[in-house]
């Protein structure tokens, strides 16, 4: 009962963890923050695939664990780290939204993770209803911090944040994905950060800005 008690515990204070790095990442007005947030974010769902390796110890699962761990709260940070440092990127551009605007919006999905639409979804596992809504909210934040970021770092953060949100989703709700599945999903994210970087690179050498408004003088 304690062992549950705990187990539980645990996986809601990893599930806000990545919740809140979300909420974070609308107000940080810096890109090494943001990149920050980003590590703990997804330190905190390697977090959630190390956990069941103390019950039932798998190889796949270890490795799938591992690579997770080695692609998101390493490889990525450090790629937009070193990103960062080489274009002086000190601030991540402005937002669509203002800071009051964009909280409302935030406050207004989350509380949509409890509307019928949503419920339904998170009662997929009755026992994890709560840790599901909150995946949900993850997912819908990341989106939004996609939308309303003006700066092209903020936008790729965001989409692995909502990746992040989608890896949480899955754990939680049951769905099963073979370890090699998994695997090949983490390799194409490697892939995935490595185009955007050289991107950005390029956008920024070009444009002299990383700010995607700058893009609409783009002429064919």
């Amino acid at each position: 009962m304690i062992d549950a008690m705990n187990n539980s515990f645990f996986q809601f204070t990893a599930i806000t963890a990545v919740f809140l790095s979300a909420v974070l990442l609308h107000i940080t007005k810096r890109n090494s923050t943001a990149v920050s947030l980003y590590f703990i974010q997804s330190l905190a769902v390697a977090a959630l695939l190390f956990r069941p390796l103390f019950e039932n110890f798998s190889l796949a699962v270890l490795l799938m664990a591992g690579l997770t761990l080695a692609i998101k709260a390493a490889v990525a940070p450090l790629f937009f780290s070193r990103l960062i440092k080489r274009h002086q990127l000190k601030f991540s551009a402005s937002t669509y939204l203002n800071t009051p605007l964009t909280l409302i919006v935030i406050a207004a999905l989350a509380a949509l993770t409890n509307s019928r639409i949503f419920s339904h979804i998170a009662s997929i596992d009755p026992d994890n209803k709560k840790i599901l809504g909150l995946a949900i909210a993850v997912i819908l934040v990341s989106f939004f911090l996609i939308i309303n970021r003006k700066g092209a770092v903020s936008q790729i953060i965001g989409i692995l944040s909502l990746e992040n949100g989608i890896v949480a989703f899955a754990l939680f709700s049951g769905l099963e994905q073979s370890p090699a599945l998994q695997i090949g999903v983490i390799f194409d994210l490697f892939v995935w950060v490595i185009i955007a970087a050289v991107f950005i690179s390029m956008i920024y050498k070009q444009f002299g800005s990383l700010d995607v408004t700058e893009l609409k003088h783009l002429k064919e």
